[in-house]
């Protein structure tokens, strides 16, 4: 027992691990906040320089990166409807109305405050019950991941705010968008019509700066004149009847933050999907409707996106298995360092575990800190005159989806589904089912065809599958229920019910 105390304070009492973290975190939020820039290449990047560093080091400086670049996109996302990251995405739905209120100031300070709070119960849970949680990821077949995905694409009945059939074009065409290229299971391209630049696939972040970055620039060429909205931003602490009266929100919304970051190859993009939707359908009486400023849609995907960041060590510390692309970047950290994670991490050099959750509770502080100065400078952004703020919009789109691979395609690439974005908005449908479609097309795809492939290619043992198995049945279930609860005959009944 004092040994992990000992191990857990070590970044803590030693001043330059104690410099590493900050520095890391305070860089992780700024590259968090720059559309394409994300903390999964800014990890790849860091692996070359601290290879030679002592292992502490660079986990330090690893760990404050990706705590802070998890928040950082929420920046950009609130003011100009930009996410930084995909896990900020969901953010963007009500936090850029938020701003758009003058309300961006609070909006960011508590989003600040419930993202350390959701990181904080991920790190507690890691903690706590790491051996239990990875046993449970253990227990997921492909199936699973394929029903997981099914109630991904799902959400789309609560992100079609307008709509449910624009929803589902939208989702149906990201699905699309996100088969583009080689396929993953038998290398066959698909969707590229003998294009060798489409053989790679269309980056979701590629669709994502388009779509909400560059469509949003041409859609505030219809407001060029009019007036910026001030913020408010002589309050950005939230007040404790805040925090408390969103707290039982940000402890169901971690917990699910947790449990999806614990899934191998996952992640926090689609645990803050899931979260917006569970707050979306258990909260009756939002502060706003959900879409045009609601505080709950903000708290949720928030908490969520950093829980998730937890639950993604779960499986890398006690499997060797990644929880999402920057814990597989870790992986190959540790074992650069000598270290071989998995089962024997805790046995043979237990102090990386405690040194780990360690770091991360400091993390999350200085995240506080570093998230609660500087807002009226942001919050300043949203500010500028549109003839200044669509050219910086257009700039920052065009330098995050370059840095991708360094190649001008990405960017026509961003430049077109910019204009695509821009009618679809027109033509007011939403975006998010389309990011969600990119995202989780291709999980549901590959893994329905493993899953497919375990029963011999046949249909009927695979649906009994999804029957006899204990959690695929869990799953099932929860896959009819929500589909029932986003059908049109459940509308036409409440409707009947009502007059």
């Amino acid at each position: 027992m004092a040994d992990s105390v000992s191990y857990f304070l070590m970044a803590w009492l030693d001043p330059s691990l104690l410099m590493l973290t900050a520095i890391g975190t305070l860089a992780g939020i700024y590259v968090g906040a720059i559309p394409g820039l994300s903390v999964t290449m800014a990890t790849s990047i860091l692996i070359s320089f601290t290879f030679s560093w002592d292992v502490n080091d660079a986990l330090a400086l690893i760990v404050g990166i990706y705590t802070g670049g998890v928040y950082g996109g929420s920046r950009t996302a609130i003011l100009l409807n930009i996410p930084g990251a995909p896990s900020s995405v969901a953010t963007s739905f009500d936090g850029y109305p938020l701003a758009q209120k003058g309300e961006a100031g609070q909006a960011i300070g508590l989003s600040t405050v419930m993202s350390v709070i959701g990181g904080l119960i991920g790190v507690a849970v890691l903690a706590s019950v790491a051996p239990y949680l990875s046993d449970m990821a253990l227990q997921f077949a492909p199936r699973d991941y394929f029903l997981i995905a099914v109630l991904g694409l799902l959400l789309v009945g609560s992100l079609a705010t307008e709509s449910l059939s624009r929803g589902i074009f939208a989702a149906a065409l990201g699905a699309v968008i996100g088969l583009v290229g080689l396929d993953q299971v038998t290398a066959t391209p698909r969707f590229t019509m003998g294009s060798m630049q489409l053989m790679g696939g269309i980056h979701y972040v590629v669709v994502m700066i388009g779509m909400f970055g560059v469509a949003e620039a041409f859609f505030q060429l219809h407001q060029l004149n009019a007036q910026p909205v001030r913020q408010k931003v002589d309050k950005i602490v939230p007040s404790l009847h805040l925090v408390l009266k969103f707290f039982p929100l940000s402890i169901r919304t971690s917990v699910i933050g947790v449990i999806v970051g614990a899934l191998p190859g996952t992640g926090g993009d689609i645990a803050s999907l899931f979260a917006y939707d569970h707050a979306k359908r258990s909260i009756k009486k939002p502060s706003r409707p959900f879409g045009t400023g609601a505080y709950e849609g903000l708290v949720a995907p928030e908490t969520a996106n950093n829980a998730a960041v937890g639950g993604a060590y779960v499986p890398m510390l006690t499997l060797g298995m990644p929880g999402d692309a920057v814990t597989a970047i870790i992986i190959g950290a540790l074992v650069i360092h000598g270290l071989n994670p998995g089962p024997m991490l805790m046995i043979e050099a237990p102090h990386i575990f405690w040194f780990t959750v360690g770091n991360l509770v400091l993390a999350n502080i200085f995240l506080l800190i570093f998230g609660l100065t500087g807002i009226k400078v942001f919050a300043k952004v949203v500010e500028l005159p549109k003839a200044i703020l669509i050219p910086l919009i257009l700039v920052l789109c065009v330098v995050g989806s370059y840095s991708l691979n360094s190649s001008m395609t990405e960017v026509y690439w961003m430049l077109g589904f910019g204009v695509l974005g821009y009618f679809m908005k027109i033509f007011r449908f939403q975006m998010g089912p389309v990011i969600l479609g990119v995202i989780l097309g291709p999980l549901m795809d590959k893994t329905y065809r493993q899953a497919m492939s375990s029963v011999g290619d046949d249909t009927g043992s695979f649906l009994l599958s999804l029957v006899t198995n204990p959690l695929s049945l869990v799953l099932t279930m929860a896959v009819v229920l929500l589909l029932l609860s986003n059908t049109p005959l459940k509308r036409v009944l409440l409707r009947h019910h009502q007059t």
